[in-house]
This record gives C-alpha cells, sequence and structure tokens, in this order.
C-alpha cells in the first residue's frame, strides 16, 4: 500500500511539471512559431481624386549652345577669355595666325589692277578698231559706186571688201579679250573676298551676348577647320534635361508647371514649366526624355552638366479606389493585393493606374471602396497566415 501512494504521488508529480511545460510550450508555438500570427498594419480603401506628378533626376544643358573656332586649319595665335566671362555680342574671344594671308591679298591686288589696266588697254583697242572698222566701211561703199563708174577695177573693190572683214574680226576679237578681261576681274574680286573673308575668319568673334563655359585650345596649339575653340551659351537658354518613367509619364505634355531642385542650390525649388517632349525616347532604360525650361532664370546660372531633380504636376485624375503604394505585391507573377475578407488573407490581382508622389496609387480595377488591404506585415505572407493587426510595426512607416 505504501508503495502505491509512493508511485502514485510521482505521477502527480510528474504530471504537475509537464503541464506548465507543455502550456509553455503551446505559449511559445502560437507566438512565435511557424503557426504564430503574423503582425500587419492594414488601410481601407478609398474612392477619391489623386494628383499625380513624375520625378525625375536630369542634367543642366543650354538649348543654344556656339562652338567658335576657325573655317581653316592653321595656329591659335592669341585666346582673349576665360570660363566663366560674360562677353557681348561682336566681342573679339580670340585670333588665329594669319601667317601669309596679308602677302596673298596684297598679290590679289596687284593681279587686279593689272586687270583693270589690260581691261583699259583693250577699250582703247575697241575704240581704234570701230574707227578702222567705220573708215573700211565708208571706203568700201566709196569703191562699190567708183566700180559702178568703171572708175575702179572689180580689184580694188575686192581689196577694199577684205580689208573691212578684217577690221570687222578684229573688233569682235577686241570685244571677246574685253569680256574675258572682265571675267578675269570678277574672278581676281572674288579670290580677294575670299581671302579677305578667311582673314576675317581668323578673328573669333561671339556671335552672341553670353557665357564662356569652354575653352578647348591655347595660344600656339594648330588646330584643324570646324574645331571649338572657345564654347558660348546664350544665358537665357539654360534648360533641364530629364528622364521619366515610360510606365509612369502617361499624360505628361508641354505646357505643365515644374518644380527644379538644382545640386547647386538646394535651398528651395525653382519654378519651371514642360518645354517639350523629345519625340525619340530611351529604348534601353524605357525612359521618356523632356526638356524643362525655367519660368524665370536664376539668379547664380547653373553649371552646364550640373544635376537637377524636376517634379512635373499633371492633370488631377478622377476619383477612383486609392491604396498606399506599399500595398502593392507580385504574387506568383501577377500584381495584386492582400485583402482583409471575414478575418482571413486572399491575394486579389489589380490594375494599379496613376501614382502620387505621396505613395498612392489608383486601382483601375479589383478592388472597392470599403475593402481593407495590408500595407506592411512583419514577414511574407500567404493565403494561410494567421495576422493580427497592429498600428504600426517596427521598421516601417505606417
Amino acid at each position: 500500500m505504501k508503495k502505491f501512494l509512493s508511485l502514485h504521488g510521482k505521477t502527480l508529480t510528474l504530471v504537475g511539471v509537464l503541464i506548465p511545460l507543455l502550456g509553455l510550450f503551446l505559449y511559445v508555438v502560437l507566438r512565435s512559431g511557424p503557426l504564430a500570427s503574423v503582425p500587419v498594419t492594414v488601410v481601407s480603401v478609398e474612392s477619391r481624386s489623386i494628383t499625380p506628378a513624375l520625378f525625375g533626376i536630369g542634367t543642366v544643358e543650354a538649348r543654344y549652345a556656339h562652338k567658335i573656332g576657325p573655317t581653316a586649319a592653321g595656329r591659335l595665335k592669341r585666346v582673349e577669355v576665360q570660363p566663366g566671362e560674360l562677353v557681348k555680342a561682336g566681342q573679339l574671344l580670340g585670333e588665329m595666325d594669319q601667317v601669309d594671308l596679308d602677302d596673298k591679298i596684297g598679290a590679289q591686288d596687284a593681279a587686279f589692277k593689272r586687270g583693270e589696266a589690260s581691261m583699259l588697254a583693250v577699250e582703247a583697242q575697241i575704240q581704234d578698231l570701230t574707227v578702222r572698222k567705220s573708215f573700211a566701211e565708208t571706203q568700201a561703199k566709196r569703191y562699190e559706186q567708183l566700180f559702178t563708174s568703171r572708175s575702179v577695177s572689180e580689184e580694188g573693190v575686192g581689196l577694199k571688201r577684205q580689208e573691212l572683214q578684217v577690221a570687222q574680226s578684229a573688233l569682235v576679237a577686241a570685244r571677246a579679250n574685253l569680256e574675258a578681261s572682265r571675267q578675269e576681274i570678277a574672278r581676281l574680286r572674288a579670290e580677294r573676298e575670299a581671302l579677305v573673308r578667311q582673314r576675317a575668319n581668323l578673328r573669333l568673334v561671339s556671335p552672341v551676348d553670353g557665357l564662356v563655359t569652354r575653352r578647348d585650345a591655347d595660344p600656339g596649339s594648330t588646330v584643324i577647320a570646324g574645331q571649338t575653340v572657345v564654347e558660348v551659351v546664350e544665358p537665357g537658354s539654360i534648360w533641364i534635361s530629364v528622364r521619366f518613367d515610360q510606365q509612369r509619364a502617361a499624360g505628361l505634355q508641354p505646357a505643365l508647371p515644374a518644380q527644379i531642385v538644382l545640386r547647386s542650390q538646394p535651398g528651395g525649388a525653382l519654378a519651371g514649366r514642360v518645354a517639350r517632349i523629345e519625340p525619340h525616347a530611351d529604348a534601353v532604360t524605357e525612359e521618356v526624355l523632356a526638356k524643362i525650361e525655367f519660368k524665370q532664370r536664376p539668379a547664380m546660372l547653373p553649371s552646364i552638366g550640373e544635376l537637377a531633380e524636376v517634379t512635373v504636376a499633371l492633370a488631377a485624375q478622377k476619383a477612383m479606389p486609392v491604396v498606399p503604394t506599399a500595398s502593392i505585391q507580385r504574387v506568383d507573377g501577377h500584381i495584386g493585393v492582400w485583402l482583409i475578407d471575414a478575418k482571413r488573407l486572399r491575394f486579389v490581382a489589380v490594375k494599379p493606374g496613376a501614382t502620387d508622389l505621396d505613395g498612392n496609387v489608383q486601382i483601375l480595377s479589383g478592388l472597392s471602396a470599403g475593402d481593407q488591404v495590408v500595407v506592411y506585415s512583419q514577414k511574407a505572407l500567404n493565403a494561410n497566415s494567421r495576422i493580427s493587426i497592429v498600428d504600426r510595426i517596427v521598421g516601417k512607416s505606417s
């Protein structure tokens, strides 16, 4: 009897120990094990209008950049300006070495004067031949009249006629020489003007009031025709070349308002507008290229190539179901949200629409106003996940 009571007491003691351990085990499994509920934050779907916007990173460019250089190869004699200087239209920026251009122009002047002298000589010859032709015509007519009265022989008449033909031929040749002299003078004049223009092109002059942004050659260096020596941009033509995601660029059009934040001037945004949409998009990055101009030129002109952040406000959308962008998930290749239906999870495929910069997205199909969807979860969800709704998850913005 004593032995039975002793064994029964040990059994009760063991059961008393195992029951709390089993309870603790079940508690741990249900709170932190695979059967534990997943903390989630939820939001109710609202039907409202949003104002979508595009955000992109761009670079400062100049709509009009004048690349100034020589039209013929040569040696750079001097450069008068440095990058960052403001210049006026017509201001001398630099000059090429003239080498022998002045000598060539002098030779053309001498050839031109020689041609004019030759033309004067030909004109005098024409006057002389005109007189000779007139005299030969008179003599030929007189001899023909004398021949009718048999005062002169037929041979004499023929001789006078031959003299007239010689005078006429000489006059025609002289007139042809005069025309050739005129053409030669025109050629010499054109060649001289070309040399003068070439010499003028050796002077590198600014075509506009602008800012010197580049100086690509120094005095003494040899440059080829068309090579840029100095680049001048018009300050009023500064704009931003920016890229936007093609999928979000629906509604992007010229004249839309924009906000520009320059990296060198982070204090505040500058007002701008969409100047144009480039007809060629980037097929590699799948981006649309746009030009954003300033409504008012910045007080401090930004550097060409400087990065800028651009936000373009699109037209407001009509009221539709709206959810936070963070609630959109991709499961098995489908885009959708985790919908809470009777305290259970159900993945619903949706078709997202326009988004705004506040992190909201319109749902074109798949949801209705009043539906509850999961925004954040502590870990990945599935249809069998147990959830517990909380106000905030550590490490996630609510």
